[in-house]
């Protein structure tokens, strides 16, 4: 059982959502507003919110952005619901640290595999990695923390987990679908365009240390072995 909050100002799908949901078990609170979504996710804490982009008081991006960029919510997972499908606009809510895009209209069984997924790769690890070192590099993935030539990072939800899944993986050729679907946890109904973009983006945030990531023409990309082959 999860502690989910619905932000949704469409009230019959509020009611389908809430019904469906706890039917599964889950324990569901519901706001119609962004103010009221932001009150109740610093009160409740939960562990997931389905999150609508069209609110009548404010964007959902922007509520997607305070949610992942507050410290005591690093645990939350958030899963945008919107009308908007376009390629452009999966790009940025996952680029504000979205953990899931579902376009209405949506199946319901759908989302809630999706949501399945989601809270399970959100569960806490057994036995996180420790803090560790590579080159000019270093990763603490317990306290989701990356430094490069001493100095720290900003980096979103989803850049965090492709730099971790990349490293992990060092040496080894990652293809755009694998990255796809193991980065965002499901098979994203997204172009391969987007690892290129994520993957640009990461390297711009790591500077010196982006050299790390090498691109292996018509396949994908893989971190390097070691530092020292690189430059």
């Amino acid at each position: 059982m999860a502690k989910i909050l619905v932000i949704e100002d469409e009230a019959d799908i509020q009611q389908i959502l809430d019904y469906n949901l706890r039917e599964r078990g889950h324990k569901v609170t519901l706001a119609g507003r962004a103010d009221e979504g932001l009150r109740l996710v610093r009160e409740k804490k939960p562990d997931l919110v389905l999150l609508d982009l069209m609110l009548p008081d404010m964007p959902g991006t922007e509520v997607c952005r305070q949610i992942k960029s507050d410290p005591t919510l690093k645990g939350t997972q958030v899963i945008i619901l919107t009308a908007k499908g376009e390629e452009i606009d999966r790009v940025v809510g996952f680029e504000l640290g979205a953990d899931d895009y579902v376009v209405k209209p949506f199946s319901v069984r759908e989302l809630l595999l999706r949501i399945q997924a989601i809270l399970r790769r959100g569960a806490p690890e057994s036995e996180p990695m420790d803090a560790v070192e590579f080159g000019k590099l270093r990763i603490d993935r317990g306290a989701h923390r990356v430094w490069s030539a001493g100095t720290e990072l900003e980096l979103t939800a989803l850049e965090f987990k492709l730099l971790v899944t990349l490293f992990e993986r060092k040496n080894r050729v990652q293809s755009r679908s694998t990255l796809l679907n193991d980065v965002w946890g499901i098979e994203a109904d997204i172009t391969t365009r987007t690892v290129d973009t994520h993957v640009k983006r990461l390297r711009e945030k790591l500077g010196e240390s982006g050299d790390y990531i090498e691109t292996v023409r018509g396949v994908g990309y893989r971190f390097a072995e070691s530092p020292d082959v690189v430059g």
